[in-house]
């Protein structure tokens, strides 16, 4: 393969949760530039029709296609993978992006804030993983497996979630399981990947940098200085659905402007040291 097809998903058809807004957006928009054929599923099918409208009004070589699917039921997950299943009988890229949040203080977070955020951020997943594994086998092959890429948070691996308690939990079983899925799912010829991003602009992100003024003071906090962008996410997404990704697999990358490495010491503050080698 020359190296200008590395990055090429031409012909190859993926479904991604979530995908009407936010990160799911970015990553469709990715896709499709690519070359890939995508379809986009959430709770609302307005909002997955007229983002798929948008998507293919921008001309890109791949063409987007949207409707309804709630993964936050077994009875959702049945009706998203039959819905699928009528459009394709083969899927080369899942995308388990589709996630709920829920906030409140430690002695009065309620029973439903922890279930509701499991059922869809992990249950949901892993089902509909397990569902839709007879189209993930038919496109896979040894050269180029199909792709699994769960969407987790760099909340589920540092204390950042603030008072989303269940959240951060649900991401850091979206990290686990991905591993576990991954080792299991191999010698089928499909790889397991996850995004840990940091903070994007999305509805579930909006109260904390929907202002100019929030995402400068974020930005801030972070060792890149910035908050991330569509192409952020675009990148880590197109590599793990590419060419380029394929010997990769059970691996979460942080998308997160170094979040996982740290806060950054202004290098003015670091006081120069000699080292003296004896050896």
């Amino acid at each position: 393969m020359t190296p200008d097809k590395l990055f090429d998903l031409t012909g190859k058809i993926a479904l991604i949760t979530g995908g009407a807004t936010g990160i799911g957006y970015y990553a469709a928009e990715g896709l499709m530039g690519a070359g890939c054929d995508v379809m986009i599923a959430s709770r609302k099918a307005r909002s997955c029709e007229g983002a798929a409208e948008q998507l293919n009004q921008l001309g890109l070589p791949g063409k987007a296609v949207g409707f309804a699917g709630d993964v936050g039921s077994m009875e959702g997950v049945e009706a998203l993978v039959a819905e699928v299943s009528k459009r394709t009988d083969k899927l080369h890229i899942l995308m388990n992006n589709a996630g709920k949040t829920w906030g409140a203080p430690l002695e009065e977070f309620p029973w439903d804030g922890w279930s509701r955020v499991m059922d869809v951020n992990v249950t949901g997943m892993f089902h509909l993983t397990q569902k839709m594994l007879p189209l993930l086998r038919k496109a896979g092959t040894a050269e180029d497996p199909a792709r699994v890429i769960n969407t987790g948070s760099i909340g589920g691996w540092q204390p950042r979630g603030g008072q989303a308690f269940s959240y951060s939990v649900s991401k850091a079983a979206v990290h686990f399981m991905t591993e576990s899925l991954a080792g299991r799912l191999a010698p089928e010829h499909i790889t397991v990947n996850a995004i840990a991003p940091g903070p994007f602009m999305s509805k579930m992100m909006a109260f904390a940098i929907g202002t100019e003024e929030q995402r400068a003071t974020a930005g801030a906090s972070l060792p890149l200085g910035r908050v991330g962008t569509p192409e952020d996410i675009q990148g880590a997404v197109l590599y793990f659905a590419s060419r380029a990704g394929a010997y990769v697999t059970g691996h979460t990358i942080p998308v997160a402007g170094g979040a996982n490495a740290g806060i950054p010491v202004p290098y003015d503050r670091v006081k120069a040291t000699t080292v003296v080698d004896d050896e």
